[in-house]
């Protein structure tokens, strides 16, 4: 997809100062596009986030018969067919980059009597879907899938289909949904039983929408059950700020000395606020105010200082509400004073690129102390001085490891050249210039 790389260099900064907002949500955006094309009237989506990803979303749910329009007010307005009303693609669905994209729309065919091709760039097909697979097929969709579970794969639904009750073997947000979408065009009562936690944004979105969604905690697990067959009312939705875009402002702040900005509008979902919590471990000065709730969802604005930190045992359990956090998390604990130990993270080799593998390679070539775990990273370091930087290190087509390794280059001797930042319009277009905005430039030298 991004056929022209698109290399930038980022030099040691001055003092990051002012106040900026980060594009919405991805994780909300996706599913408010989604809701909305099966509700039955028109709803209308402000603050929706704009990059590649929620647009392969919105070109997908076209396909497939919803109405959906920008306005010239920057608003969204999304004219539902009901639950149940998908219509056959003309086309394969070309879904980008966006695994959320995928994993979730597969879940929404699986219930339908359509069936879809569903297509991705380079390093979406590398990307297993198995996972997935796995539930839908118990429904009784049919998936015929690229060796290894990958893209291409054409899903066949069934209606109706069967309702199931499904235990989450690992921690995934996005198999959780796509149960839950599925299950709201099946008969009866659909079950997913999960032993941890993840990001409850499908759940809280449901229950807005008005489908008949109930969540009790069980033995210390959580048990989610959807009644099918449901109809969704159209709803007004105003999408905050992504919590994981904004984690590298922030980070970028605790680390370049002198910085004070403040991120506004941004999501504290408890199932996503992890890495504010472990930079406060570790020393982070980061404070919420303005507290507020937006549609269903916690909001606030966030102010993070240049703090001295230090290095910690991060706790493992806390991986699933920080899972997209952790490059930049690594990018932190390199300028840290002492060494940081982060496992529990094998969710990282299945990304966009294998996040562990890549980091570190990119890290240890400006300079960094980390040693590779299979499930994680331990790195020593710097005390706050700068690393040496002096490299250019490779995105692997991955948004969240070229802004990681953006924000490095702030406080490195020499700059970092990043290979290829055109992945990052997949979630945070106009992220460089937000850096801007905040006084990335005002360099102390090249």
């Amino acid at each position: 997809m991004h056929a022209s790389p698109s290399p930038m260099r980022f030099a040691r900064s001055g003092p990051l100062t002012g106040a900026a907002r980060v594009p919405g949500d991805k994780s909300i955006s996706h599913r408010a596009l989604m809701l909305s094309a099966l509700a039955v009237g028109e709803s209308r989506v402000e603050g929706l986030l704009e990059g590649e990803d929620v647009l392969a979303t919105a070109a997908a749910m076209r396909a497939m018969g919803a109405t959906i329009e920008r306005g010239a007010d920057g608003a969204w307005t999304i004219a539902g067919m009901g639950v149940g009303g998908l219509l056959q693609p003309q086309q394969a669905l070309d879904m980008g980059n966006s695994g959320t994209s995928t994993r979730l729309l597969m879940g929404l065919v699986a219930s339908h009597p359509i069936t879809a091709t569903f297509n991705g760039d380079a390093s979406l097909s590398r990307r297993p879907m198995n996972r997935v697979i796995e539930p839908l097929v118990l429904m009784g969709a049919d998936v015929t899938a690229s060796p290894g579970g990958r893209l291409p794969l054409m899903l066949r639904g069934l209606c109706p289909a069967v309702p199931i009750a499904y235990r989450l073997p690992v921690a995934s947000a996005q198999v959780k949904s796509a149960v839950l979408l599925a299950g709201l065009n099946t008969p009866g009562i659909t079950r997913v039983i999960e032993p941890v936690p993840t990001r409850d944004h499908s759940e809280r979105m449901l229950a807005g929408f008005g489908a008949e969604l109930t969540v009790e905690l069980v033995d210390g697990e959580r048990h989610i059950r959807i009644r099918g067959e449901a109809e969704l009312k159209p709803q007004q939705i105003v999408v905050p700020g992504d919590p994981s875009s904004a984690a590298f402002p922030i980070v970028a702040a605790t680390i370049v000395p002198g910085s004070a900005i403040t991120i506004e509008n941004v999501g504290i979902n408890p199932t996503r606020a992890g890495l504010y919590e472990v930079l406060r471990m570790m020393g982070a000065e980061i404070a919420f105010s303005n507290p507020r709730e937006v549609g269903g969802e916690p909001v606030a604005d966030i102010t993070a200082c240049f703090s001295t930190l230090s290095g910690i045992d991060v706790p493992p359990d806390l991986a699933p509400s920080m899972i997209d956090e952790y490059p930049v998390l690594f990018v932190a604990a390199a300028f840290a004073q002492g060494r940081t130990v982060m496992r529990g993270l094998e969710e990282l080799r299945v990304k966009e690129s294998d996040r562990i593998a890549t980091m570190a390679e990119g890290l240890r070539a400006i300079g960094a102390r980390v040693e590779e775990l299979p499930d994680g990273l331990i790195v020593e370091g710097t005390g706050g001085e700068p690393l040496p930087g002096s490299a250019t290190v490779a995105s692997k087509l991955d948004h969240r490891i070229a802004m990681s390794f953006a924000v490095t280059g702030l406080n490195c001797v020499e700059p970092v050249t990043v290979d290829d930042m055109a992945p990052v319009a997949t979630s945070f277009p106009g992220f460089a210039d937000l850096l801007a905005g905040l006084g990335v430039g005002q360099t102390d030298g090249d």
